[in-house]
């Protein structure tokens, strides 16, 4: 009788102890379940010129919002201030390698292609020589003048990648760039003797002869510069986060192109950036809404499988009307996509499109509030 009293108390206790320890669990898995961290709520934010929102009548706060991705051309004291006083986090994006406006007037930084020639315009989009040293203390000047000025949340690198367009099904990619600057560089770091009289056969000899040491060339220079520009950002505000906005095709899309053209090797990305935020623009890249979660989760599996210092996911999704119009019911399914695991973070393009379309407005303050 002794024994089993001892039994039932010691059972009590066990229950006791079971029953305290449940809501601490459910409160971790549903934390995780919407992709919080300890030190930072799950981000809710618009990307692109969100004044136009206050000009329109609306606050951050009650759209749900708890972050701006403000172009740095469109930042400006009063927006700032305004997101401050509604505890909005300011993350400013940064048009690292967009060369427009640039080159027009420093032709020495146009990318010149395999043919000898200035590469075009890809599109809306006109690029630069990554290697062109003026153009890089342009940009480094430019990031510390926003530095000293706004205490922000972070920094997002744009335009990473060598010149060309991939914001559509059929992207442009030129090969780019073989000025002499260009070549003289990679002939040095390889040791190489490349032939030929002019840029055209140069350019030619590299492709026939080099091609695997170009494109990792090609890769080493991209990865300098996010690693230079997150320099700059750590030692003036080292706890502001250093974000990368990226192309978000798979490494077999487009023939490889990812790494052969653009330059990218996500992996390398991930090591330096504190944010991935790839661009998942489905509707300008022809895909379906799942596509968003599933680049995501494999995305995920990159970094957990690969990456020693790993980075947050923030995605941005799609509900600007390009090529074709967005709903909203398939605005707030994009949102749900990329909203999963890993994203611990997730903001829409742009703010522009929530005003043409204000049903957009009701969705994304009905997601963002219903995960307070």
């Amino acid at each position: 009788m002794k024994k089993n009293n001892f039994l039932s108390e010691k059972f009590k206790i066990v229950l006791s102890i079971f029953l305290i320890a449940i809501p601490g669990f459910l409160s971790c898995s549903e934390s995780e379940s919407i992709g919080q961290t300890e030190k930072m709520p799950f981000i809710k934010g618009v990307y692109g010129n969100p004044g136009t929102l206050l000009e329109a009548g609306y606050a951050f706060d009650e759209l749900g919002l708890n972050a701006i991705f403000v172009r740095s051309i469109s930042l400006n004291d009063e927006l700032f201030e305004t997101a401050k006083d509604q505890n909005v986090k300011v993350f400013v994006e940064f048009p690292t390698l967009l060369g427009r406006n640039y080159v027009e007037e420093h032709p020495e930084a146009w990318p010149i292609d395999e043919t000898g020639n200035p590469s075009p315009p890809a599109d809306w989009f006109m690029g630069v020589c990554p290697t062109d040293p003026d153009f890089k203390e342009y940009r480094s000047n430019q990031l510390r003048e926003i530095l000293e000025t706004y205490e922000v949340g972070g920094i997002f690198l744009d335009y990473v990648h060598w010149h060309a367009q991939f914001e559509s099904a059929d992207p442009i990619l030129p090969e780019t760039c073989f000025c002499d600057r260009c070549t003289t560089q990679f002939s040095e770091k390889n040791g190489l003797d490349i032939a030929g009289t002019d840029i055209a056969e140069r350019a030619d000899w590299i492709l026939e002869n080099a091609d695997s040491q170009w494109r990792e060339w090609r890769n080493i220079v991209l990865n300098e510069w996010m690693t230079d520009m997150k320099a700059i950002v750590k030692e003036s505000q080292p706890e502001a986060k250093v974000g990368i906005f990226y192309c978000s095709w798979f490494p077999e899309d487009h023939d490889g192109a990812l790494y052969k053209t653009l330059g990218i090797d996500v992996e390398a990305f991930a090591e330096i950036a504190d944010v991935l935020s790839p661009m998942l623009f489905h509707k300008m890249k022809d895909r379906k809404p799942e596509w968003v979660s599933e680049y995501t989760s494999w995305l995920g599996d990159l970094i957990e499988e690969s990456v020693e210092n790993k980075p947050l996911v923030w995605p941005i999704v799609q509900a600007h009307d390009s090529p074709v119009e967005v709903s909203p019911e398939e605005f707030r399914q994009v949102m749900m996509e990329g909203s999963k695991p890993p994203s611990t973070g997730i903001m829409m393009f742009s703010d522009r499109s929530l005003l043409d379309n204000r049903e957009k407005i009701d969705v994304m303050r009905q997601f963002y509030t219903e995960n307070d």
